[in-house]
């Protein structure tokens, strides 16, 4: 059984790396990936601010798992995929330009990583990434209607762009309304 096991790519003792701070409404932190030869991440370090924290001693479980995950060849696009838009707290506004709300921590983590490494498509809301934008029918509403969010408001409570809805705006990505019902 254990003859089946997938090869483990271990990095090589020196190696290039990347440190990013960040900032998800006030809580702040480093991702440090470590690189192969070729650019691509094979390990990652999380660092929150308060170190013996609940937070900080989950993202240093998450980072160990996903650095395994990486050497045993799982695509980063996968895992980007599944943990990119996940949503709880702590999140808020980061201040990043390319990801200017993050839903939460894990949320922040995987688009950046997305960005970084994929593209800058993986910095998009939820409707856009990895669909490279509108789809054929909102593309052919927008050409009949206009763009239903040149006016638009961001959304309170998640940040995406909201489109209208009647009188008022709603937020396709958590279900917010401006106010109204």
């Amino acid at each position: 059984m254990w003859l089946d096991r997938p090869p483990r790519r271990k990095l090589p003792d020196e190696r290039e790396a990347i440190t990013h701070k960040f900032s998800i409404g006030g809580h702040e932190g480093y991702i440090t990936v470590g690189m192969y030869e070729d650019g691509s991440p094979g390990e990652i370090f999380i660092a929150m601010a308060k170190e013996g924290s609940t937070i900080s001693g989950l993202m240093d479980s998450l980072a160990v798992a996903i650095s395994l995950t990486l050497q045993y060849g799982v695509p980063l696009k996968f895992l980007v995929d599944k943990f990119a838009h996940v949503r709880f707290e702590p999140s808020g506004w980061t201040g990043n330009r390319q990801i200017p709300y993050a839903k939460s921590i894990v949320d922040y983590i995987f688009r950046w990583l997305g960005v970084k490494f994929l593209g800058p498509e993986y910095g998009a809301t939820d409707g856009e990434h990895n669909r490279g934008g509108a789809t054929e029918v909102s593309a052919q509403q927008n050409l009949l209607l206009g763009s239903p969010t040149a006016d638009a408001p961001l959304c309170t409570e998640c940040g995406s762009i909201m489109s209208r809805n009647g009188s008022c705006y709603k937020c396709g990505n958590c279900g917010g309304t401006s106010g109204c019902s």
